[in-house]
């Protein structure tokens, strides 16, 4: 029987009557807009409001957190240097990347230079002086916490529940009052001592 049903529907696709070749089928035109050449870089906005941005072979829609992956981007170390265009592959180019914006090479010519021109002293003790400063404005900050813990004093809670108080046989105040009159006192001989 199936054999039957095999060999009309052959003889109907061969007459061209057959009802895949006889169906009607209902669809629609796709009328896009053509789309037209963009310049890599360029910036549009499409009809319904949404940012474009063309970029080399694609397109790339800008959403909400481009300026995160801008920043995040901006502070990646490139892959050639922006002074000199060497490739930055050693280690120390990572360092000097973070701390000067160049790579090893161009801060070894860098330091050649001031050397030759008899500015090294000038800038090493420049140098010094900014990372002392930096070291002591952490350190300031710690101070105050300090004082701040001894202000108030310290409890404990025993395990038969009373409650100790520790003073170290200053009060408070007196304690950090001492930490703050002495960090001042060390800061103003650290950097007279480094200048």
């Amino acid at each position: 029987m199936a054999k039957l049903r095999n060999i009309e529907a052959i003889r109907k696709m061969l007459d061209g009557t057959h009802k895949t070749q006889t169906k009607k089928s209902v669809g629609f035109a796709d009328i896009r807009q053509k789309t037209q050449p963009r310049q890599v870089g360029e910036i549009w906005m499409d009809e319904n409001g949404v940012e474009w941005e063309q970029r080399t072979g694609f397109k790339i829609k800008k959403g909400k957190l481009d300026e995160i992956r801008e920043l995040i981007n901006a502070s990646k170390m490139p892959a050639q240097c922006p002074k000199c265009s060497q490739s930055m592959t050693k280690s120390l180019d990572k360092k000097f990347w973070k701390l000067e914006g160049h790579c090893f090479d161009c801060q070894l010519e860098l330091e050649h230079t001031l050397r030759i021109e008899g500015k090294y002293e000038d800038y090493e003790r420049d140098r010094v002086l900014r990372n002392a400063e930096a070291w002591l404005a952490d350190a300031e900050q710690e101070a105050k916490e300090l004082a701040e813990v001894f202000r108030n004093p310290v409890t404990f809670a025993n395990a038969d529940g009373t409650i100790e108080e520790w003073s170290g046989g200053m009060s408070g105040d007196e304690l950090a009052e001492k930490i703050e009159k002495e960090f001042e006192e060390f800061k103003i001989n650290f950097i007279d001592k480094l200048k």
